[in-house]
């Protein structure tokens, strides 16, 4: 008699999983979990118009191996393959503007492994269309575009949140995925830890003469790291990141004087190069939510952790979330489990808790090490890269890491 008087008492849910974010981890889990059979509502504060924008804007994504194979196991890969480019070889060298490379240096080549090219650079503007192309293909996914969320509750065995139109929606599970100041976690309570480096990225795009093999490169300098990252055609992706100070004198030049800049610490080995796109500027820092998960509440993506773009591993960090969520999400309702429960949650927040940390401790210790002047840190550092190099099992060991194939993968990035 309490069940039955329970469920007349409780509001029929509008879907299983709220997720709070449009960006690009939200609609992967909301593609994900709708494959495996959940209804999802994906809650976006831009319109779908805004999202997916045709012309280029410089930005752009390295996706490791493991996150194209949750790209094709959600059914994304196939509208983006045509313009992924495959990074066939990483090139890591430390130095200083103008003066060119140390000649210890770090080499990794893809045909040292089996599963092929460590992972493949995709343009911001591909990838959130193919998202948002096969979210509206799927019947179980509805998008609530245009839509802040200015309250969340949790009672009665139910996640619900109101939006700024008045509108509320409920679930079994709500899911942050917006961004390094979500407000999903915020209103938790969920505190974060982290500090700012005093670096700030510059991200931009260049065409230059001379093909580039599909090679990326990461220059590590003073003020901080210079990567160079392959696109399609005659095309690089850039993210330099110096001093705040630097970086928006940089972020505030005319192309001809950011060209002038750059130029000494990019080389002439790609030939002359033009800028194409726009410049855009990311503050860099550490952030890490205290805790994954809350009451019927979990984060993935910049909403459980940021870092610094080092080594290009926060999409790929926030995919693995997303993939792990899934899964767990999955297996519960299998089981019959309330998917919403604190016992669900908490396997979800041990798979990835520790991966997350030690990711987000290692890109401040490369960060810290390398951004600096100091001869002996250098010296240091540059004997060590040689030592990895010299080392056929190490290399080895560090490229699987590149492609994101160690540690306890998800379904979804087995292959």
């Amino acid at each position: 008699m309490d069940n039955l008087a329970r469920r007349v008492i409780l509001r029929p849910m509008d879907t299983d999983i709220i997720i709070v974010g449009g960006g690009l981890n939200g609609p992967a889990l909301a593609l994900a979990a709708a494959q495996a059979g959940f209804a999802v509502t994906i809650i976006d504060s831009l319109a779908i118009d805004r999202r997916k924008r045709p012309d280029f804007d410089g930005r752009s994504y390295a996706l490791a191996l493991s996150s194209k194979r949750l790209l094709q196991g959600i059914g994304v890969w196939d509208a983006v393959s045509d313009d992924a480019q495959p990074m066939l070889e990483i090139k890591v060298t430390d130095g200083r503007a103008g003066e060119g490379p140390s000649p210890w240096m770090l080499h990794f080549d893809h045909a040292e492994i089996e599963e092929g090219p460590m992972g493949f650079m995709v343009e911001d503007r591909h990838l959130r269309r193919a998202f948002l192309d096969a979210m509206a293909e799927e019947p179980l996914i509805t998008q609530l575009s245009k839509e802040t969320v200015v309250s969340q509750a949790i009672q009665n065995a139910q996640a619900s949140v109101t939006l700024a139109s008045g509108k509320v929606v409920t679930g079994h599970i709500l899911v942050g995925s917006d961004g390094r100041r979500s407000g999903t976690a915020e209103r938790a309570g969920i505190k974060r830890t982290g500090w700012g480096y005093g670096q700030t990225a510059v991200v931009c795009a260049a065409v230059h003469d001379k093909p580039h093999g599909g090679i990326a490169h990461q220059f590590f300098m003073p003020g901080g790291p210079l990567a160079i990252l392959p696109l399609t055609e005659n095309r690089s992706s850039i993210v330099w990141s110096e001093t705040d100070a630097r970086a928006t004198e940089l972020a505030t030049m005319n192309d001809t004087d950011f060209l002038d800049a750059l130029r000494p610490a990019f080389g002439s080995f790609l030939g002359q190069i033009s800028l194409t796109g726009a410049r855009f500027t990311y503050p860099l820092g550490l952030t890490l939510a205290n805790s994954l998960i809350g009451d019927r509440l979990a984060l993935v993506g910049d909403a459980a952790h940021g870092m610094h773009p080092i080594a290009g591993q926060g999409l790929n960090a926030g995919l693995r979330d997303v993939a792990a969520l899934a899964e767990v999400l999955s297996d519960a309702r299998a089981r019959g489990e309330d998917i919403g429960s604190l016992q669900v949650l908490e396997r979800y927040q041990l798979w990835r808790r520790f991966d997350t940390a030690t990711l987000a401790l290692a890109t401040d210790t490369f960060n810290r090490l390398f951004s600096n002047d100091n001869p002996l840190l250098r010296a240091a550092r540059d004997i060590g890269m040689g030592a990895v190099n010299a080392i056929p099992g190490l290399r080895r060991g560090f490229i699987r890491e590149a492609a994101g194939l160690t540690g306890d993968l998800p379904k979804l990035m087995q292959g």
